[in-house]
């Protein structure tokens, strides 16, 4: 039997993980990491020092593989995503086979928490499902992007007795959800924020915007968002431009009534 956890690491400090995270590291014989290139090096890095900080009762090592590509502006988006996931299964696949041991425990370290817009539960099951493999696994819960992003702007995620949103940038261009005045975006690409910036239309928005939360290069705005929509995609593009990646995330609310 090989065992494979599923760890939550948070947003990017290494004082959001959480003290079952860290009993679940102090298992791990081998952490597996998916290579994303040089641009990625900073999240690597930052999983390096977590590790440093936080496993004590045991030596541990990396194994690493190539990430697959993603298609960044595929015909058919769900199509793309099976794709990608059928072959990070396979890189998954290889690893247990290649680089654990009967009995040894593998740990994979997720931002923020597993279960929220991310694969790899769904992709270690299907493994485990398969039958190829003699796993079992464990998922341990992470603070989200989200969570960091509230505390960060000290604010609470939800008006008194209303509902809020999480969703994405992609079905955020479709519009607000029905009958919901806030919404948590990740994973929006194409600042999907500015499409709500004029105040004659859509009133005086709120957003609450971070990115890179918990980690030295963070950068945090709010306001109305017509007075800061130039100023976050400006600030943004930069901080992509310079980092070669981003990671961000926002909460927007209507006016309140």
């Amino acid at each position: 039997m090989k065992t494979i956890l599923i760890i939550g690491i948070g947003a990017g400090d290494p004082d959001y993980i959480t003290v079952q995270a860290v009993k679940a590291l102090n298992r791990v014989n081998v952490f597996f990491l998916m290579d994303k290139g040089p641009a990625k090096q900073k999240l690597r890095a930052l999983r390096e020092e977590l590790c440093r900080q936080h496993v004590r009762e045991r030596a541990y090592r990396f194994a690493e593989a190539k990430s697959p590509p993603r298609d960044t502006a595929p015909a058919d988006y769900r199509a793309s995503v099976d794709e990608l996931n059928r072959e990070k299964r396979g890189v998954f696949e290889r690893m247990i086979e290649g680089e654990m041991t009967d009995g040894e425990t593998a740990g994979i370290l997720v931002w923020g928490d597993p279960m929220l817009y991310d694969s790899t539960i769904r992709n270690i099951e299907a493994i485990a499902a398969g039958g190829r493999h003699n796993i079992e696994y464990e998922v341990i819960p992470g603070i989200t992007a989200v969570q960091a992003l509230a505390a960060r702007h000290k604010i609470p995620l939800n008006r008194i007795a209303e509902p809020v949103a999480l969703t994405t940038g992609r079905k955020l261009a479709e519009g607000f959800p029905p009958g919901i005045d806030s919404v948590a975006v990740l994973l929006d690409g194409e600042d999907t924020y500015q499409r709500f910036a004029d105040a004659e239309v859509h009133g005086d928005m709120e957003i609450y915007w971070g990115a890179y939360l918990g980690t030295p290069d963070e950068i945090l705005i709010a306001g109305k968002l017509a007075d800061v929509a130039d100023e976050i995609h400006r600030r943004r593009a930069e901080a992509r431009r310079a980092n070669g990646w981003i990671m961000d995330t926002y909460v927007m609310r209507r006016p309140a009534t």
